[in-house]
């Protein structure tokens, strides 16, 4: 069942337009991500879904109702989201719970709990957004809406908050997740859209959007001794090879890796500094929009 139903929903600021007829829907349950670079018109786009903006034209529905109307059922964590540097984590908790009838507390569950007498300027960055998840969750909504929530984190920071968000959907809780990292859209996301230029240029899984590109796989290393590239482009599997420095870098199908390998060893030479590089959603992304755009509205 759909949670929630986009259609066709524009928005502009004086001249910029910064949403462009975007359609899409989202089921319930899943973690859907809405991805693109800065000024592709995907915050606009989620602050209509949560309310926050009123599109120009189209509709937006949460729960088969206006958002303003579903507004109960919504929890959104925005991507500036700032408490006073004084405030203890407890009571920013406490203040928020206040804020509902029935509210749940999150702060077990995301990590809080033994923090809960720190000072919000002390925090690092990560159970900064534990909180602000934790507070966007307080009402205990079918909905939530995370906006560029690891932007500014270390990397196992990043991961950390992964790992929250999967537990959050496996709470009940459908996620729309904004983002601009392809490898947080690729763990994360049942489906995504990915938007440009204020339009939806492609909408699939993860997997769905790499599998739509061309599925070469690049093998490099630098060889232990000189190396006919001739004879490479030869083997099976092979379809290309340049030489980048001291750097061979061989391109093919999916068995070129054991190709290149075992004619190596055959002629005794060693592939140092190897590496094996696969289409990532990363490189579907730049194939499918032709590259990346510019400030975010």
């Amino acid at each position: 069942m759909a949670i929630i139903e986009v259609h066709d929903i524009g928005k502009r600021y004086g001249p910029k337009i910064a949403v462009d007829s975007v359609s899409f829907s989202v089921a319930e349950g899943e973690i859907f991500g809405v991805l693109g670079p800065n000024g592709a018109g995907k915050t606009t786009t989620v602050e209509c879904v949560a309310g926050l903006r009123t599109p120009d034209r189209g509709s937006v529905s949460v729960l088969g109702r206006a958002p303003a109307e579903s507004r109960a059922a919504i929890g959104v964590q925005l991507q500036a989201s700032e408490l006073p540097e004084r405030m203890r984590v407890g009571e920013a908790l406490k203040l928020f719970s206040s804020f509902y009838p029935k509210p749940v507390d999150w702060s077990e569950r995301l990590g809080l709990t033994e923090h809960l007498s720190a000072e919000y300027g002390r925090l690092s960055g990560g159970l900064k957004q534990r909180l602000s998840i934790a507070l966007a969750l307080v009402g205990g909504p079918r909905v939530a809406i995370l906006d560029e929530l690891t932007t500014g984190l270390d990397p196992q920071a990043r991961r950390d908050t992964w790992s929250v968000i999967e537990d959050v959907r496996a709470a009940g809780v459908t996620i729309l997740l904004v983002t601009h990292f392809m490898e947080e859209a690729e763990r994360l996301c049942d489906r995504v859209a990915v938007i440009r230029g204020g339009r939806v240029v492609a909408l699939d899984t993860p997997a769905g959007l790499v599998s739509r590109v061309d599925g070469s796989t690049r093998v490099r290393f630098v060889p232990s001794a000189p190396i006919d590239l001739d004879a490479l482009l030869a083997l099976p599997d092979v379809a290309g090879v340049d030489l980048v420095g001291e750097q061979v870098v061989v391109t093919g199908g999916e068995n070129v890796l054991a190709s290149v390998t075992s004619s190596l060893a055959r002629k005794q030479i060693v592939a140092r500094q190897l590496r094996v590089d696969q289409v990532s959603l990363d490189d579907a992304y730049v194939e499918l929009t032709g590259g990346r755009d510019g400030a975010d509205r």
